[in-house]
């Protein structure tokens, strides 16, 4: 690591409200290390952190800027994974599906091919619409790891939302919820589930329950003004 500075009282405080996920003052730390005299600039273990500071404050290109230093250094493998799968996320979001894509099939090309990879895979899948490709590779994650939710909770949407098998959709969502119930993507999903098989009542609660948790998520709103349109007589 270079730069002595990142043993310091600054860079461990940041790490600690990093840890409990006081992102905006935990970058306020960093910030301070990185602007010492006579710090080193290219710090990666501090690129790291501030890169996924950045990311979690939803200022994705500052984001961007610092976990790319951390792969350009060539860090150890596993923080490049982990910069890697960041980067992706970030790409997905931002409506950069293709780079996304370009992340994760580094990784797998250097032999990285987790439940985690396909399912970020089969998000940017499902954002440009390609339901079947999205399906496949949520497969491929559940055959790696039977209990990831993600990968559940994803099948049991594109089922329901598309009208596939909204039977079997609604299982996969339930189940998801039964894992983390305070998840709110996936009180989302269990709520549009019950819209679908006919039971707008049940998923009223549901999606508020799901706005509670995440009440700047404008798919959730857009999920309840549906139903609540439904429902008028």
């Amino acid at each position: 690591m270079a730069g002595t500075h990142a043993s310091g009282g600054s860079f461990a405080e940041g790490k600690r409200l990093f840890g409990l996920k006081r992102w905006e003052l935990a970058l306020k730390e960093f910030i301070q290390v990185k602007n010492e005299p006579g710090a080193g600039k290219e710090d990666v273990e501090l690129a790291y952190y501030m890169g996924l500071c950045y990311t979690k404050l939803g200022r994705y290109d500052d984001g961007l800027l610092y976990l790319e230093q951390v792969i350009t250094a060539g860090a150890d493998p596993l923080r490049i994974y982990q910069c890697r799968l960041t980067l992706a996320y970030i790409y997905v979001i931002t409506n950069r599906s293709r780079l996304a894509e370009f992340e994760l099939s580094q990784l797998m090309k250097n032999g990285f091919a987790s439940a985690q990879i396909y399912t970020t895979l089969a998000y940017a899948a499902w954002v440009q619409k390609n339901f079947p490709r999205a399906l496949e590779l949520y497969e491929k994650a559940l055959e790696i790891d039977e209990n990831n939710t993600t990968a559940m909770n994803g099948i049991g949407y594109i089922l329901v939302d598309t009208d596939r098998d909204i039977m079997k959709g609604f299982k996969l969502c339930r189940k998801a919820v039964d894992k983390h119930p305070q998840c709110a993507a996936y009180l989302d999903s269990l709520g549009w589930a019950y819209y679908k098989s006919g039971n707008p009542q049940e998923a009223r609660m549901w999606l508020r329950r799901a706005l509670d948790l995440a009440p700047g998520q404008e798919e959730i709103r857009r999920h309840i003004r549906v139903v609540i349109e439904d429902m008028r007589p």
